[in-house]
């Protein structure tokens, strides 16, 4: 990838998402949560934060695009799988790798609330709110970005460099 800027270190995200995990723990502590991540780009963040929760949770995914190939969002939300879960009087934690416009987690704010979760929050790995095109802002941040593409921990150009145990600015 030529030149490289790597953003964050592999020991700067595992320290965070602990940290993470054990905010989490604590506001979840008793209930039964049911966290939920976005494919692909969560994966790698999503299992370990999951193994730094001390609760018990269910885990299940979504598959929703907004990408297609290119490094811009086109703005539109397409729904490619939803978990055959009952979610009514669920506690409903979604997982993703970065909020960018906002459409996405709002668009998955509703779904939810609309299968009956009595609460859904958002925790991202890293919040690009430079991006913003809705009033979203997620409940846990790892880390705050100004607007670069990231490739990285499951973060991906076209399938690519998502096995990276860091995270770096894409420079094509």
């Amino acid at each position: 990838m030529g030149d490289r800027e790597i953003l964050l270190t592999k020991e700067e995200i595992h320290r965070r998402v602990r940290e993470l995990g054990q905010e989490i723990s604590r506001r979840y502590a008793g209930d039964h949560l049911i966290v939920v991540g976005v494919l692909k780009g969560a994966w790698i963040f999503m299992a370990d934060l999951v193994r730094s929760m001390d609760i018990d949770v269910f885990c299940d995914f979504v598959r929703v695009a907004s990408y297609g190939s290119g490094t811009q969002s086109s703005g539109q939300v397409c729904l490619l799988y939803w978990p055959d879960l009952d979610f009514s009087g669920k506690k409903v934690l979604v997982v993703d790798d970065i909020a960018d416009t906002g459409l996405t987690l709002v668009f998955l704010r509703q779904k939810f609330m609309e299968e009956g979760a009595v609460s859904v929050e958002f925790c991202v790995l890293l919040d690009k709110p430079s991006r913003r095109k809705t009033e979203f802002k997620p409940d846990y941040v790892g880390f705050t970005i100004l607007d670069h593409f990231v490739v990285g921990y499951g973060m991906d150009f076209n399938e690519r460099f998502r096995n990276m145990p860091h995270v770096e600015v894409y420079k094509d």
